[in-house]
């Protein structure tokens, strides 16, 4: 068999798993570009908002201080006194830094911004499931997800500490449908009105080759599909995974996936955050289970020039996952979060590229050495232990 039916055939087997065990269909023709870091993301975002005509949707987990959240809101306030439909939906608890004075200006344009769950209106059980999702939606037809936040730390190229290295997508096509509806599940529960005349409900054109599933992982009990999904690609790969992502705070069944995936042959490459991230506590409940992936022959590297804030994984160079999942418990039992399921060999590739780049930053975590780590690294690693579920 050639290296091109092997990947096809690949491929078919993973879209038919996902969409037989998440109940979801994949749509095709979609174009995605990857965007990374700041500088390439944020004026891609501001040039699709300025650009918009009938409608602008836009969720974020955070939307702090600094000159790039004055823009975006400005840029959402003059197309709301442009007249079209603008809605700003802000988690009440990651987007509470926002400045008052924001706020004012976009509800004077006439922008529709609505709070998910605001904390002190909430039970203590709602609190803890918080909506995680980062999507902007312009026109019905162009959308963008993936981790970045509104704020100063995401600007710039990852060229020190105080910018963040990052990635998100542009996607056009059917898929587009599909991170509408997560921004469309969240809005309904903070607001009255679901769709107004401005919406058009058109049909989408199939401008590229990629096909696209668009997972959306809700906050409740039992198993939620963002679990699903990391253990289908986890039990279908057979050559080579690799996990980049911002917080790494699995559960035992997940470390466990892992490890079999080392142990019968494939080839599985994790990259997570090494001494700059905004959350030191998860970064040590995480280094637990180092022990168990390396001795099954799992890569682990830390990133060094600044925070890795990015959710990425590619699986046997045909396929990859990206959008607002991290590989934690979180991400994977409590927040609202929506993952892109790609089917592409051309954009699986660019991420690669952008992994093998940042591996190349990233310090390799030596099995001996680690072994050896000194007794108050373990004392700090046992005294996180009962955070882990909420991590």
């Amino acid at each position: 068999m050639t290296t091109a039916s092997m990947s096809e055939l690949r491929k078919q087997r993973l879209r038919r798993r996902l969409e037989r065990l998440l109940g979801i269909a994949a749509t095709e023709g979609n174009e995605l570009v990857p965007l990374r870091n700041g500088d390439a993301i944020f004026p891609a975002m501001l040039e699709a908002i300025r650009g918009a005509e009938h409608t602008v949707d836009m969720m974020t987990f955070v939307y702090w201080k600094g000159a790039i959240a004055q823009e975006f809101a400005q840029a959402l306030a003059e197309r709301a006194r442009a007249g079209l439909r603008v809605r700003l939906l802000l988690d009440g608890f990651g987007a509470m830094e926002i400045e008052q004075e924001l706020l004012d200006a976009m509800d004077a344009a006439g922008v529709q911004v609505a709070w998910f769950r605001k904390p002190l209106h909430l039970s203590p059980f709602k609190q803890n499931h918080r909506c995680h999702r980062k999507a902007l939606v312009v026109d019905e037809h162009t959308a963008f997800t993936g981790g970045v936040g509104i704020a100063e730390e995401w600007c710039g190229d990852a060229r020190n500490p105080g910018e963040w290295r990052d990635t998100h997508v542009r996607v056009r096509g059917p898929a587009v449908d599909g991170i509408a509806a997560a921004f469309a599940q969240n809005w309904a529960e903070c607001h009255d009105s679901l769709y107004d005349e401005r919406d058009r409900f058109t049909e989408h054109e199939q401008p590229g080759r990629a096909t696209v599933q668009v997972v959306r992982g809700s906050a409740g009990f039992g198993w939620q599909d963002m679990q699903t999904l990391m253990r289908i690609v986890l039990t279908s790969v057979e050559e080579r995974f690799r996990l980049s992502t911002a917080y790494f705070a699995p559960d035992t069944y997940f470390v466990e996936l892992l490890a079999q995936a080392a142990r019968r042959g494939v080839r599985v490459e994790i990259l997570l955050p090494g001494p700059y991230t905004d959350q030191r506590v998860c970064r040590i409940v995480g280094q637990q289970h180092y022990g168990t992936l390396l001795d099954a022959g799992v890569e682990i590297r830390e990133y060094q020039p600044t925070m890795l804030h990015t959710k990425i994984v590619t699986v046997d160079g045909v396929a990859s996952l990206i959008g607002s999942t991290n590989f934690n418990r979180r991400s994977m039992e409590h927040d609202e979060e929506v993952m892109l399921a790609v089917l592409d060999e051309e954009f699986t590739a660019a991420l690669d590229r952008d992994f093998d780049e940042d591996r190349r930053a990233g310090e390799p975590v030596d099995p001996a050495r680690w072994l050896r780590r000194p007794v108050t690294r373990r004392l700090r690693e046992a005294a996180v232990t009962p955070l882990r579920r909420f991590l």
